[in-house]
C-alpha cells in the first residue's frame, strides 16, 4: 500500500512530486531544501545555516510520517560545491546519535533548485 505524506511543517514541495511517500514501512523523503516554512524564503546563504535548515525539515516530514531521525536508513545530500562537506558534516552529524548513522552519499551537482547550496533526502522505517 502506498501513502502520500504532506505537511506544512518542511520545505512545500515546487513541483509534480510529494514530500514524501509510504510503502512498506518505509518512507521516502523527497530533497528537502534550506527554506523556512513559515515564509517559504531561502535561509542565509551559508553552508551551515543551509544544513541545519534542511535537516530540520527532514525531520519534520519524518515526523508527519510517524517516523524518527533515530529510524534513517539512508540519506543523500547534494552539495553545490565539495569544498563544503567538511561544514556541513559538522552539523550533520549533529542530527543523528553517534553509532547509529544511517548510509549516505554525498553529490557535488552543478545547481539546486532556487540556487540553494545544499538538498538533502532521506528514507527511514516508519510503523
Amino acid at each position: 500500500m502506498k501513502k502520500i505524506v504532506c505537511t506544512t511543517n518542511g520545505s512545500a514541495s515546487i513541483g509534480p512530486y510529494s514530500q514524501a511517500v509510504i510503502g512498506n514501512n518505509i518512507v521516502f523523503i523527497s530533497g528537502q531544501l534550506p527554506v523556512d516554512r513559515t515564509t517559504g524564503a531561502v535561509v542565509e546563504n551559508e553552508i551551515k545555516a543551509q544544513t541545519y535548515k534542511c535537516l530540520e525539515n527532514v525531520k519534520a516530514v519524518l515526523e508527519a510520517s510517524g517516523s524518527s531521525m533515530d529510524l534513517v536508513l539512508k540519506t543523500t545530500v547534494f552539495l553545490s560545491n565539495m569544498d563544503d562537506f567538511a561544514a556541513m558534516n559538522e552539523v550533520y552529524q549533529e542530527f543523528f546519535n553517534e553509532g547509529n548513522y544511517p548510509a549516505r552519499s554525498t553529490i557535488q551537482v552543478s545547481r539546486l533548485p532556487k540556487d540553494v547550496l545544499i538538498e538533502i533526502e532521506a528514507s527511514a522505517l516508519c510503523y
